[in-house]
């Protein structure tokens, strides 16, 4: 190591109101307090097996893009965002500064992306995003959180979705987007509050908010196919989750038995969710699992999975192919999290003439440096996740390619900044857009 592993540097400090204003707050029992009741009655013999198990060898540095990003500089290994957070945290039995919560938040915050990747390095399989986890958890229920990504959870606890939508500006984006396409498909139909349908088909807020054009693509797509689906018009239609990643597990366990409540009140046979890496997450693996089910109590089927579903069983047909060079992105929440790996490119394959692979790709792809809530901080940390993932633009020009496919939201929008700041010549798209606008379209007029 070249560089003492000690608590991050002042030049890395970013003002931020809800991290600023949190710990000044905070007083010297109330630190110990949180912190001992998080890690004593909430964690588990894996947090203690990571904390007692972990020997500094460093390996994971290889597997953190801004680690590689930031010229191997080893204060922004995964070792050492232990280091710097959790391991203070316990070695000293939460007696530790407000002015150390606060940083200990940015960092677990902005500075790692609880992407995993590092995971597949260790020999011991410690899994640091559980770590920063715990440590965002701890800052949450100290009131230290980065003041955007509080607001989005605000909105989550308020309206149930992220965006500050409101029960009938969902429903007029619906109508908005049947009305629009009706233009191209005059017999289609958005179905709300079909109850017994096949599907229940949700989204996440940003997608009524900004990209309504994607719930027209979908319902293009659910109509060609000749689906069964609904979308419901409560509360529940919002698949997204930034409370489970402040750390905030009470809303998170709210939004999910809203999510599974909806579906369930209208009878569907299983839930399919538009391509969002994060919301899958938390709906199939972190959300269910705090309300303490075993399982998920209705089936649920991501985008990139439900569109190879309808190619493989001719539901969708190609019509015609991209013939510019493309690349895949994998998500790291379906691929690392879920082993989604191969679908998406069967799909993306079948419609693209000629695909150029990453180096390294699938479970072992950089991350987008958007994801774990990193980009939902907001602008003062637009440059931290930007400049540390130098590794991913490098990775990105390598292929040539001037399409890059991501089924993922988060991914659009870190790849976009990566794109920009980094002068590449490409353009992203979600599979829905590339299906939508090459597959057969048999009843367009």
């Amino acid at each position: 190591m070249t560089k003492p592993l000690t608590q991050t540097d002042k030049w890395r400090k970013v003002e931020d109101a809800g991290l600023d204003r949190g710990a000044a707050r905070l007083t010297p029992e109330r630190i110990e307090q949180v912190i001992n009741q998080v890690i004593d009655k909430e964690t588990s013999i894996r947090f203690q097996a990571y904390m007692r198990d972990c020997v500094r060898c460093g390996l994971c540095a290889e597997g953190c893009h801004y680690f590689l990003s930031r010229d191997r500089d080893p204060t922004y290994s995964p070792v050492a965002k232990m280091h710097q957070t959790a391991w203070e945290m316990v070695r000293r039995k939460g007696k530790v500064s407000a002015e150390f919560v606060r940083n200990a938040v940015q960092l677990a915050h902005t500075e790692c992306n609880l992407c995993r990747r590092c995971l597949h390095y260790c020999p011991f399989g410690i899994d640091t995003a559980y770590v920063m986890g715990i440590v965002r958890r701890i800052g949450n229920r100290l009131g230290v959180t980065p003041q955007n990504i509080q607001d989005t959870t605000n909105s989550h606890s308020a309206t149930m979705n992220q965006m500050w939508v409101k029960e009938d500006e969902w429903i007029d984006s619906l109508k908005w987007q049947e009305d629009e396409a009706r233009d191209e498909f005059p017999d289609l139909r958005i179905p709300l509050e079909k109850e017994g349908a096949e599907i229940m088909y949700s989204v996440i807020a940003p997608e009524p908010k900004f990209r309504t054009q994607l719930i027209y693509q979908a319902a293009a797509i659910f109509h060609e196919a000749g689906m069964d689906y609904t979308f419901p018009a409560t509360p529940g239609w919002d698949n997204s989750d930034m409370a489970m990643f402040v750390g905030n597990h009470e809303i998170m366990g709210r939004l999910k038995r809203m999510h599974y409540e909806t579906a369930q009140r209208l009878r569907v046979k299983r839930i399919v969710m538009g391509e969002c890496g994060h919301a899958f997450r938390s709906v199939y693996d972190v959300g269910n699992r705090w309300l303490g089910w075993k399982d998920t109590p209705i089936e649920v089927v991501h985008g990139v999975q439900f569109y190879h579903e309808l190619l493989t069983s001719g539901r969708i047909q190609v019509e015609t192919q991209i013939e510019e060079l493309v690349t895949f992105h994998d998500p790291c929440n379906i691929v690392r999290g879920r082993g989604l790996m191969e679908q998406g490119r069967e799909v993306a394959r079948a419609f693209c003439k000629n695909m150029v692979e990453m180096t390294p790709n699938r479970e072992h792809n950089l991350c987008c440096a958007a994801g774990g809530g990193v980009i939902n901080c907001g602008p003062p940390f637009k440059e931290t996740r930007v400049k540390g993932n130098r590794a991913k633009a490098e990775q990105l020009k390598a292929t040539g390619a001037k399409i890059v496919i991501a089924p993922c939201h988060n991914c659009h929008g870190g790849l976009e900044d990566i794109i920009h700041a980094y002068h590449l010549d490409m353009k992203l798209m979600f599979l829905g857009d590339i299906i939508y606008k090459h597959m057969k379209k048999t009843k367009a007029v």
